[in-house]
């Protein structure tokens, strides 16, 4: 239960930053967003703020800001269509009811002739007595149909309105805000638990060891020294780490120096399993030395996000050549028995894994790759090159074919960490 609970509030909040920086720079543009959803498929919870829809949905596997003008829903009055209007005191239509059984008295009821929602922003049409009357229209008004209520959105309000360099930024903001999320977290590890006083050492030096764990069953202690594992001298960190990693449940026999004195201990080492894999553990841990600091702090936060960024913009480079297989990608399983594993290790690990989710998701959004803002992005500069914008059909064809392939990989990476983790 933990586990899910540790999923949940760590893949919601990357979602949830990504998709606010989409947000505040759509309404810096003075774009209206209609919705704010964490989450897809069928609404839990919706709250209406001024112009949007905060909603939280049931499957917590991402997120959207939906913005007027972006997914055609703007509606259009076509001639002979019959409305029902409510005018406000200023004189302009404030409700279009599209419901041809409206019970309010004030309504009134015209057969449209023409009209233009989005740039004139008026209707034209007969009344009941046959006469032609025009109205204003709002730049608040409402439509109702079916219970449903729809703001109107000014072609000012809407997405294509603004210019190349604003929609860019609004899609941008997205994957830049996982950065800046990364860049706080591991601003707080180095704030609250502390910056490396110096590089590590590598040394076998055990800085912990894990309530419950084989290694303090058998005896083992903070601060041992470890000289020799079965008969064999280890002087690294990673040495030892590979010789328990290599024999999962098989007895072994250690040699620590533990305040100048020799001590032998025997530990089994428990076995995990993962990516398909077996491998051996014993509950200990290495650190080396920390400071409090916080100038220290600011740096290491941006040490971090930067080295994370090259580390992942690297592996993504061995995908693409072919060095790094598809096989080792993982989806939300893997990246829920991952975190699974991680919470083991206490909460600053859990928040270190969480910046490198953000970071890993604000490069994969960064792809030119169809459907993803990446590809969005691309549309942006061909427009700025061509000088005007590709159509939206053809556009919208490009992304629905991308939506359609990142399903199919979403799929075999999902079934891939099945097998790996439960067959």
């Amino acid at each position: 239960m933990e586990t899910v609970i540790a999923f949940i509030v760590i893949f919601g909040t990357l979602v949830a930053f990504h998709e606010f920086g989409h947000f505040l720079f759509a309404k810096r543009a003075g774009i209206m967003v209609r919705e704010f959803a964490i989450g897809f498929g069928p609404k839990i919870i919706a709250i209406r703020k001024g112009e949007t829809l905060y909603t939280i949905r049931l499957l917590p596997l991402g997120g959207y800001v939906r913005m007027a003008g972006e997914d055609f829903d703007t509606v259009e009055l076509q001639p002979g269509y019959r409305v029902g209007l409510l005018i406000g005191r200023s004189g302009e239509v404030e409700k279009i009811y599209l419901n041809r059984n409206v019970a309010n008295p004030d309504v009134l009821f015209l057969e449209t002739e023409s009209s233009d929602l989005e740039k004139e922003l008026y209707i034209e049409g007969y009344d009941d007595e046959g006469q032609l009357v025009r109205y204003n229209v709002s730049r608040k008004a409402i439509i109702l149909e079916k219970g449903q209520e729809t703001l109107i959105a000014p072609y000012d309000r809407q997405f294509e309105s603004k210019s190349v360099g604003s929609r860019a930024m609004a899609i941008f903001a997205g994957p830049l805000f996982n950065f800046i999320l990364a860049f706080f977290i591991f601003l707080a590890i180095g704030l609250l638990q502390g910056v490396p006083i110096s590089e590590p050492t590598n040394e076998p030096i055990i800085s912990e060891v894990k309530a419950g764990s084989p290694a303090q069953m058998a005896g083992m202690e903070e601060g041992d020294y470890i000289k020799v594992v079965d008969g064999k001298p280890v002087s690294t960190w990673m040495e030892f780490s590979k010789v328990i990693q290599d024999n999962p449940e098989v007895p072994l026999q250690f040699e620590v120096d533990r305040n100048g004195e020799r001590v032998k201990l025997e530990i089994i080492p428990a076995t995990v399993k993962e990516k398909g894999k077996e491998f051996g553990r014993i509950g200990v841990v290495y650190e080396s030395p920390v400071e409090k600091n916080p100038l220290k702090a600011v740096a290491f936060g941006a040490e971090q996000t930067y080295t994370w960024f090259m580390r992942i913009f690297e592996l993504l480079g061995m995908l693409v050549t072919g060095k790094f297989s598809i096989d080792a990608l993982s989806g939300p399983v893997g990246i829920y028995k991952a975190t699974e594993e991680v919470a083991q290790f206490g909460i600053y690990s859990l928040m270190n894994w969480a910046a490198i989710l953000s970071i890993n998701l604000g490069i994969m959004n960064l792809l030119p790759l169809p459907a993803l803002d990446g590809g969005r992005l691309l549309f942006f500069l061909i427009e700025a090159i061509r000088g005007k914008p590709v159509s939206k059909q053809k556009e919208g064809m490009v992304h629905f074919v991308g939506i359609m392939l990142l399903m199919v990989l979403m799929l075999v990476v999902t079934w891939n960490d099945i097998q790996q983790f439960f067959f």
